[in-house]
């Protein structure tokens, strides 16, 4: 044998061997195909087109200027239109005009303030039509309602009761002011009755209705404290009550003598509590409600939580039944953070 040959015989087998083997997918084709990812849901496109109608009334009371900013502030932030509708005045009959026509123009949701029973046919047919309804502040449960959003009331007025048994000492003649016929304040009024009873040297002496009018108020007041010569303190569950029983007390001149608790924190009340004509006050974190309102709606329109696979099928509404947004108490060492706008020469906030 020639030597090339013998050398070309004795070095490919040894190449080949060094050769690493092709992997299996290269050299067979698999006969499973690869399952695809399983893609997300996706959500339906947001609109600005979509409507979300806030109505109440008396929407002249300064409380309801942080309804209005908690609603706009939640359609800024969907990219979505809002509207603040109702009348000015104590007026039922012009409240249910007023959801009526925003029925016609079918928004993607309504929130609605449950003043009384008067509301209550109208929240049931903008359900049946299909506009989902959230009530606010006030509820009205025995309606089609989704959902509620406010102020644990029964809760808000054990706390006013509370903060007023400390402030007369345990002890004394009270009033609790009121306007009557309004659930949410009726359930207040009975969070200070339940409270007071506990305290067996308070006595509740008089509920007034103040018919939320801070005039009304003063006038109850007055009558109470001619009445009452003796009367150690007022318990208010709306804010007009605070603001009047501020007036009667300097009045009759035994301001900081008679201790009053309000409700909420406009800006005339918390200058009365600067002032020590109001003892503190139960404010409610009133702008959280329409802005979690328009929310929630938003969620159960483009984006619901899957209770189960179905959630419609199941008769489920993927909302929570109710929404307690809690209370603050405002006294003079912190009602300087509660003003909507800093009085003139107040120190800025650092």
């Amino acid at each position: 044998m020639r030597p090339a040959l013998l050398l070309v015989l004795l070095v490919v087998p040894l190449l080949l061997a060094g050769c690493p083997t092709p992997p299996a997918s290269q050299t067979t084709p698999s006969t499973t195909p690869a399952k695809a990812p399983a893609a997300a849901p996706q959500a339906a496109a947001p609109s600005s087109d979509e409507e979300y109608v806030w109505i109440g009334m008396l929407t002249d009371l300064p409380y309801f200027v942080d309804h209005k900013a908690g609603l706009e502030l939640a359609g800024q932030e969907l990219n979505v239109k809002t509207a603040f509708l109702g009348p000015p005045g104590d007026n039922s009959d012009a409240m249910v005009a007023a959801m009526e026509e925003a029925l016609v123009r079918k928004p993607a949701g309504m929130l609605v303030v449950g003043f009384n029973a008067a509301l209550d046919p109208v929240i049931n047919k903008a359900v049946d039509q299909g506009v989902p309804v959230i009530t606010l502040d006030a509820d009205r449960p025995g309606t089609k309602r989704l959902c509620f959003i406010g102020t644990g009331n029964h809760a808000a007025g054990v706390a006013g009761a509370k903060v007023l048994a400390e402030a007369v000492g345990d002890r004394g003649d009270v009033i609790v002011l009121t306007k009557t016929g309004q659930s949410n304040l009726e359930e207040r009024v009975q969070g200070y009755k339940d409270e007071l009873a506990r305290h067996p040297s308070i006595k509740v002496v008089q509920v007034g209705n103040t018919k939320s009018d801070p005039t009304e108020a003063a006038t109850v007041t007055a009558l109470a404290l001619q009445k009452h010569p003796g009367l150690a303190g007022i318990g208010c569950v709306e804010a007009a009550g605070g603001t009047g029983a501020a007036t009667a007390v300097r009045e009759a001149n035994r301001a900081g003598q008679v201790k009053i608790v309000s409700m909420d924190r406009d800006d005339g009340t918390l200058e009365q509590i600067e002032a020590g004509v109001i003892y503190a006050s139960i404010a409610q974190k009133t702008a959280l409600m329409p802005y979690l309102g328009v929310k929630l709606l938003y969620d159960r329109k483009h984006r619901p939580v899957p209770i189960v696979p179905d959630n419609l099928a199941a008769g489920i509404v993927p909302l929570p039944a109710v929404v307690d947004t809690g209370v603050i108490i405002v006294t003079k060492e912190n009602a300087a953070q509660f003003y909507h706008q800093k009085p003139a020469g107040a120190p800025k906030a650092s």
